[in-house]
């Protein structure tokens, strides 16, 4: 693969994780983004990252069925990678966003920002 083929390809991807995690939002969020992963948190008496981390490890575990049936010969459709590489990366970006959340809370003693919808 070139160069311009690899941007262009990531440059996709990209747009449709941000797509993904908009859509989903309304779904699984209220006015806080990650309203799910505190409420499991509290039921699983764990940290928020915690929580998220074990909602990942299923997506994870996804990724290496599908590495580990490609090894065994099996033909995987493009679109199933697609998928699975896609919410192992939106499930990292909320990591992301929800460890620098604990951040602000810890260093100014709340959010600055509360989580914007503005690009979705």
């Amino acid at each position: 693969m070139i160069r311009h083929q690899f941007n262009a390809l990531v440059k996709e991807r990209i747009k449709v994780c941000l797509d993904t995690l908009c859509r989903k939002s309304d779904e699984y969020s209220t006015e806080d983004v990650f309203h799910n992963f505190k409420v499991a948190a509290t039921v699983q008496n764990c940290s928020p990252e915690n929580a998220l981390g074990g909602m990942m490890a299923k997506h994870t575990v996804s990724v290496y069925d599908l590495i580990r049936k490609t090894n065994e010969g099996e033909e995987i459709p493009l679109e199933l990678w697609d998928e699975k590489i896609g919410d192992s990366i939106n499930y990292l970006l909320l990591l992301s966003a929800l460890v620098k959340e604990r951040y602000d809370e810890s260093n100014t003693g709340s959010s600055d920002e509360s989580p914007s919808h503005a690009d979705c």
